[in-house]
């Protein structure tokens, strides 16, 4: 029965459970998925360094304030007007943001900031995202939080939810 265990002198223990019984459940999914890999990618079939490579942290956090602070400018050379920090200069920005994402990352497969920092959006067959895509991702990496969320191979979750991954050039 769950719980009871021989002691060192044959009694039985209480019939609780114990962290043993537990043990496949607390230890996580690493039961039944595949064996750690080398490095973030692996499973994906990409390289580990070079082109083809996930894009690491330092590019993608470096072409994500690149973006912005292009996206900032524009809103302050378009809109003249807009007094910097209010709501209607953040929304601006956002809305600026949201367009020159999505519309590079479809034509080019990069935003202007990833393309400087050597990185692009692609599916997981290697094909451009489209503009579907494209959108869906921007507007998630808008909203923040679904960015924010990653897996072992470094995809946050606005990637793994569309089929796609950030890779080197």
């Amino acid at each position: 029965m769950a719980g009871e265990q021989n002691a060192p002198d044959g009694e039985q223990q209480s019939r609780g459970l114990t962290r043993r019984d537990l043990g496949s459940w607390l230890s996580g999914p690493g039961s039944v998925l595949p064996p750690t890999q080398d490095y973030p990618g692996q499973r994906l079939g990409l390289p580990d360094d070079g082109p083809g490579s996930i894009a690491r942290w330092g590019r993608r956090i470096g072409a994500l304030f690149l973006d912005w602070f292009a996206c900032v400018l524009l809103v302050r050379l378009l809109f003249s007007g807009l007094a910097y920090g209010t709501p209607e200069s953040s929304f601006a920005t956002m809305g600026v943001f949201l367009v020159q994402l999505t519309l590079l990352t479809w034509a080019t497969g990069s935003s202007f900031g990833q393309r400087v920092f050597g990185i692009g959006v692609l599916r997981l067959d290697g094909m451009p995202p489209g503009f579907g895509r494209a959108f869906l991702r921007s507007l998630q990496v808008c909203l923040l939080v679904p960015a924010v969320i990653w897996d072992r191979d470094m995809r946050g979750l606005h990637d793994r939810s569309l089929g796609l991954v950030l890779v080197r050039r």
